[in-house]
């Protein structure tokens, strides 16, 4: 078409028809007059779009392939450089190799128990309100912590949530005098309470006041309804003393606790309990007796001995 005062007037007029058409079938909505020319240019032009579509979308799947192909290649090439680094520090730094083998350690009882954890970092000990053993997590409502979950370690049981914040969460560890967990004894059974005392061993009371116990035995936690506020089978100590019975209907036996209270660092909290109970099969294995060496002495005869003794002898 060529450029003339008659064209320009027409292209002005065709815009004004086409901003028309946009007002009332934007004001009509779902009963827009313009609605049935619409389904009719769809019904025509529909195919051949789809035709068009169809034979060129190959083409440009393979483009976008070829683009992400490069883009994935690039990232995978900057994550193993980043993660080559990052190994490189981590073994160069004793204090991040220790966490490394901590975070193994509670990732191994986490398999091992089924449980399913949210790992944290011990950031503060202690409480404002007063002196309970109690640390600090760096998790909260945020992640998922609720108050009453069981907190563990790559060594057992470290205690329970009590309060949880958005981003944070207080733990009253195992040895605090107000802590109470239920306790299964290893191979007999034998169920019980522990209770913590501080920096000395826990005092557990098996509710069988005959059971057979002696130095050595191990513990578990029994677990609680609903796995709140513990969960079955977290490693919780060894017996270390054990009280004579004397008839009373309970016994009392010292245990040593398989975690530091005051050397924590990576622990996790249990944000899903095992389907069924894992008995002992979380506990560590025990250790192998040390053999102990025999000594054989054999005395013979010297040839140097006195003339005096040889002749008392003939």
């Amino acid at each position: 078409m060529r450029d003339t005062r008659e064209s320009r007037l027409l292209l002005v007029l065709l815009i004004a028809i086409a901003f028309a058409l946009i007002t009332v079938d934007i004001r009509g909505g779902e009963d827009s007059p313009v609605d049935g020319a619409r389904q009719a240019a769809a019904a025509v032009f529909g195919p051949i779009e789809d035709g068009v579509s169809s034979a060129v979308a190959p083409v440009g799947n393979a483009v976008s392939a070829v683009r992400d192909s490069d883009e994935r290649h690039d990232r995978l090439a900057l994550l193993e450089k980043e993660n080559a680094a990052l190994k490189a520090k981590l073994g160069s730094d004793d204090r991040n190799a220790s966490r490394l083998k901590q975070l193994d350690k509670m990732l191994k009882i986490a398999g091992q128990g089924q449980y399913g954890i949210k790992g944290a970092q011990v950031i503060a000990i202690g409480a404002a309100q007063g002196f309970s053993w109690t640390v600090t997590i760096d998790v909260g409502a945020n992640d998922g912590i609720t108050r009453d979950m069981t907190v563990l370690n790559g060594d057992g049981l470290v205690g329970r949530v009590t309060t949880v914040g958005p981003n944070s969460a207080t733990v009253l560890l195992a040895n605090d005098p107000d802590f109470t967990v239920g306790t299964r004894m290893e191979s007999t059974d034998e169920l019980g309470f522990a209770s913590g005392q501080g920096d000395r061993p826990l005092r557990v009371e098996l509710l069988n006041g005959k059971a057979e116990v002696k130095k050595g035995d191990r513990l578990v936690t029994f677990g609680s309804e609903a796995d709140k506020p513990f969960v079955p089978g977290v490693p919780v100590g060894v017996v270390s003393r054990v009280d004579p019975s004397g008839g009373n209907l309970t016994r009392t036996l010292y245990v040593t606790p398989y975690v530091s209270f005051t050397k924590l660092d990576i622990v996790g909290v249990v944000v899903q309990a095992p389907t069924k109970d894992p008995r002992d099969t979380v506990l560590p294995q025990k250790p192998k007796p040390t053999p102990t060496p025999t000594v054989t002495i054999t005395i013979t005869p010297s040839a140097n001995a006195p003339l005096d003794d040889q002749n008392d002898q003939q």
